[in-house]
């Protein structure tokens, strides 16, 4: 089942972002990230569903959940979520924290 595999990957971005909650900015952050992923949902559900009329892949049923948006499976826009909070959490993360004055 295709939602198994994304359970790893949503533990990965929640701890990370979690670690970077007590950073400056994280309200900010988070925002921007939740508009990212909005972005990036739009753009799977247009270019999955386009890629998949076209008959480029097929996934089987009985491996989905069956929750689809346009032609894509609900499963499609988990990477895409999780790369939206995940890339700036890391980015956090790596970047030295300012000392205050």
């Amino acid at each position: 089942m295709y939602a198994l595999i994304v359970v790893p990957f949503a533990i990965a971005t929640a701890i990370v972002v979690f670690a970077t909650a007590r950073r400056p900015g994280f309200g900010r952050r988070m925002a921007a990230s939740g508009i990212a992923a909005a972005v990036l949902g739009a753009l799977t559900a247009v270019f999955d569903s386009l890629m998949i009329a076209a008959g480029l892949f097929t996934y089987p049923p009985e491996h989905l959940i069956g929750v689809r948006i346009g032609l894509a499976p609900i499963e499609d826009f988990s990477y895409a979520v999780c790369a939206a909070f995940l890339v700036p959490a890391i980015f956090t993360l790596l970047t030295p924290m300012r000392e205050r004055s």
